[in-house]
Parts: structure tokens; sequence; C-alpha cells
């Protein structure tokens, strides 16, 4: 359970991430290094951290654990958005959400359309929300993660932006 904040105080989420990668390990994983850096420097909480290979079991698997447990309020996963055959993480997260939040993905192409130009239209990132709980696909490049991070997760996950956010939104996430 998140705890309530008071008008204008941060309250601090518990954010686990997962890299999906074929390749990388604990000491070569630039992109969830990076986000765990910047959710703690932004005074959010790490839940827990993993590395899986690209598959969809794996993925879907560990995604699982995390949304049922109520600890977690946040996931965000980095890694497998392209569009080769073993870029699966979309196709692993999508059965699980509820809901899905299109202006994400929408919003993190354009952003990532001035960085990289074209060539973001071969990112597949997306969001949305499974039992409560927040969930963002991001790609596996540490640029994506810092431009996803600082552009838009990080306003959206801070109570204090106005005029909305998603932490404003967590104790409704699961009405029906």
């Amino acid at each position: 359970m998140v705890a309530q904040a008071n008008e204008g105080e941060f309250l601090p989420l518990p954010i686990a991430v997962l890299t999906v990668s074929d390749s990388r390990d604990e000491t070569t994983d630039k992109s969830g290094k990076l986000l765990v850096q910047r959710l703690q420097a932004a005074g959010h909480k790490l839940a827990d951290k993993q590395i899986v290979p690209d598959d969809i079991y794996r993925i879907r698997a560990v995604v699982s654990q995390w949304i049922v447990d109520e600890g977690i309020k946040v996931i965000i996963t980095t890694g497998g958005t392209g569009i080769t055959g073993r870029d699966a993480t979309p196709e692993a997260i999508a059965p699980l959400l509820d809901v899905t939040v299109d202006g994400f993905g929408e919003l993190f192409r354009q952003l990532s359309y001035e960085e990289i130009g074209s060539s973001t239209i071969q990112s597949r990132a997306l969001a949305g929300v499974a039992n409560g709980t927040l969930v963002f696909v991001l790609p596996g490049s540490s640029g994506a993660c810092r431009t996803a991070w600082d552009r838009i997760l990080e306003p959206q996950l801070d109570i204090r932006t106005k005029p909305c956010n998603f932490v404003s939104l967590l104790p409704r996430l699961r009405e029906r």
C-alpha cells in the first residue's frame, strides 16, 4: 500500500526495474542502472531489479509476480521493444494490461524524434495498468531510458505535478 501524501508533499513509490536482454548482466546493464539511479535520486524506492533474456514467458513470469505484489506500484522494463525476432517485450506485457496508456508511447516517440530523428519509428514503447500497477515498457538504450525518465516518468510519478499525474490515480486504478 502506498501511503497518502499531504498536499504538496512528495510521495515515494516502490518501483521495480526489469532489463530484458540476451547479452547484458549486472556489470553491463547501463539502462537498468540508469533507471535505478534516476528513480532513487528522485526519492523513490527500488522494490526489485532483475535481468531476463528476450523470452516472452520469462518476461511475463517476472512481471506477473510483480503485478500481484502489493509492495510494487510501478514496473519499468527496458529492452526488447524493437522489431527483430527476439524483441518480444511488448508481446509479453500487452496481454497482462487491463488498460493501455496509448499517449505514453506516442509522447515517447515524439520526444525521441527530437533526439534520434525518424529512427524512433522502430520503438514499440508502451504503457498501461495491470492489477492497479503502472507498467512502462521502454527501449533498451540508455538514451531512450533517460528521455523516458527525465521527460515523462519523473514528472508523472511525482504527485506534485499539476494539473495531473499518475500517482494521484493509484488509489483508483483497481476500480471496476
